[in-house]
């Protein structure tokens, strides 16, 4: 295997709640797909969790090259935990097609997140 790219990003969880608490069910259902919403309503204050999925997109995005351009949507890209926690990235519609036609066929990610921040590193391999 070798490195395509590599994304990373960093959010304020105090710009995530000022959102959520203007837009909260818009925003989600715009970000998070049914299992990433599912999994947020499991932590007693979601928005860290929130904020580390936000950020794991973002970075994402920029292991494709693409940023929110064109027919990206923020479901083409979804983050699930296996069951010791570890995410990882499961890609569909236009984010799949990108992926394919750059050659990743994985995205390593690592998220991390405190009662401020957010942040994520993702790696396309080919």
């Amino acid at each position: 295997m070798s490195v395509v790219s590599h994304g990373i990003d960093l959010v304020e969880c105090a710009r995530i709640a000022s959102i959520l608490d203007r837009h909260r069910d818009r925003f989600l259902d715009r970000i998070l797909t049914d299992v990433e919403r599912a999994r947020a309503d499991q932590f007693k204050d979601p928005l860290p969790h929130i904020a580390g999925r936000f950020a794991a997109k973002e970075a994402v995005l920029k292991v494709l090259g693409t940023g929110w351009r064109g027919q990206i949507s923020w479901k083409d890209i979804e983050i699930v935990n296996d069951a010791a926690g570890q995410p990882s990235v499961r890609l569909c519609g236009e984010c799949a097609r990108v992926a394919d036609q750059k050659g990743i066929r994985t995205i390593l990610l690592s998220i991390t997140h405190t009662e401020h921040y957010g942040s994520a590193s993702a790696i396309g391999l080919r």
